[in-house]
């Protein structure tokens, strides 16, 4: 078989992710290769440390990629700070806190969930009541749950959990760079984001940070070994301590060695990736961290102005919404699939399906990073509406597009107001 040029099909992702890539990411990847340990390199690796500690709001000295996706980071994470019999409390409002309860009990925790129906959220004081009953090692939130297109208020919790001696770990793979988080303000232990979504970045790293608390847990697992000094022909990995951890590739402990100015090597960094992460983490402070909030909400509104119009319902409730990620309940009597098919096939626009009890009764659409855009939000509606009536679903013809321009026609003139 003769196989041909690489040539992928031109998408206006607006799913929750992955999402379109910044093209100055994809240009920033063409960069030749560098060395792991050339001095070029190595301040590049010293430059995204410095960046992400700005995007996730924190003092952390932690503060750095896991190679591999987001669930990379989550694993990375767990893994190196629970030890077989440790109490874990998550609370579950969607596919995703049952993936974090997966994850733990794989590493031997002794696992506590509380569950609400999906579509929702808990009120913060439901977690803090179940964390001083439980009383758990650790708490692991999901912040933005995209099954379901809700947020979960974490404001509270860091607090009640510094009180109460509980390591705070919240998942803000589908919120961080598109939503405002407060790691230091928030008394969040750890936090965990993924390149795909709101950072606009191909799908490949996990960026990570972790303050003393958690590091204080990391190094107490580690069991010094003995008598190497007296063997100088050793290599200088054996010069680490050893970790109980089970995971060699997603230890923290020896990650962050790998981080830190010793550069112990544990692996061979993904080059081209940690510059995409850097030129993707310098366009956001570029463009700022509250222009980027404004700019997610700003689409979100006229996405959500623009479904309303057309007479279709949002899923779940609104006081709860995930602002980059839109459910719509799918009309009755419409086939949920044929109309995603058709939407990729005649327009190019790739929109979702959802999970387990939310399957076949809701469509997804992400607003987030890079494919949040105006001109994305306008094709979506306008091809959305066409392929519902090709379905013969009733849907108010015309109003969805105005609905929209008129938020951003209205965003325009309070920018333009709070300028004179």
């Amino acid at each position: 078989m003769k196989y041909t040029d690489l040539n992928t099909p031109n998408r206006t992702i607006m799913t929750p992710g992955p999402v379109e890539v910044d093209p100055r990411v994809l240009r920033a990847m063409s960069t030749p290769i560098l060395g792991q340990f050339d001095p070029a390199f190595t301040n590049i690796m010293n430059e995204v440390m410095e960046m992400l500690r700005t995007i996730f709001q924190t003092t952390n000295q932690w503060a750095f990629p896991v190679d591999g996706t987001s669930r990379s980071g989550i694993e990375a994470i767990l893994c190196s700070v629970i030890e077989p019999g440790d109490k874990v409390l998550v609370p579950i409002f969607g596919r995703f806190g049952y993936l974090l309860t997966e994850i733990c009990e794989r590493y031997g925790a002794d696992v506590h969930t509380i569950e609400c129906s999906w579509g929702e959220v808990f009120d913060q004081q439901e977690i803090i009541a179940a964390i001083r009953d439980i009383q758990p090692k650790v708490l692991a939130v999901v912040h933005g749950e995209t099954s379901t297109g809700c947020m979960q208020p974490i404001d509270k919790l860091g607090t009640i959990c510094r009180e109460e001696e509980v390591l705070f770990i919240v998942d803000a793979v589908a919120t961080i760079g598109g939503v405002d988080i407060k790691v230091d303000e928030w008394k969040i232990d750890a936090l965990i984001a993924g390149t795909q979504k709101c950072l606009s970045i191909p799908a490949g790293m996990a960026p990570v940070t972790y303050n003393e608390r958690v590091e204080k847990v990391i190094t107490q697992r580690k069991k010094v070994e003995k008598g190497i000094s007296t063997e100088t022909d050793r290599l200088e990995e054996l010069d680490r301590s050893h970790s109980f951890v089970k995971s060699n590739y997603l230890d923290l402990s020896m990650l962050q060695d790998y981080w830190s100015p010793r550069r112990l090597n544990h692996h061979t960094e993904a080059t081209s990736m940690l510059y995409a992460l850097r030129e993707g983490l310098r366009i956001i402070l570029e463009e700022g961290l509250e222009n980027r909030f404004h700019r997610h909400q700003l689409h979100e509104q006229a996405l959500m102005a623009g479904i309303e119009a057309m007479g279709l319902k949002r899923y779940g409730n609104p006081a709860a919404k995930l602002p980059t990620v839109t459910c719509i309940e799918v009309p009755t009597g419409v086939n949920p699939e044929t109309v995603r098919e058709m939407l990729l096939d005649q327009f190019g626009i790739e929109i979702a399906k959802s999970f387990g009890p939310l399957e076949g009764k809701i469509w997804r659409i992400g607003t987030m990073g890079y494919s949040c855009r105006k001109e994305n939000v306008l094709f979506t509606l306008a091809a959305l509406e066409a392929v519902l009536i090709r379905h013969g679903a009733k849907v108010e013809t015309g109003k969805a597009m105005q609905a929209a321009l008129d938020i951003y026609h209205n965003s325009q003139l309070i920018v333009h107001a709070e300028v004179l």
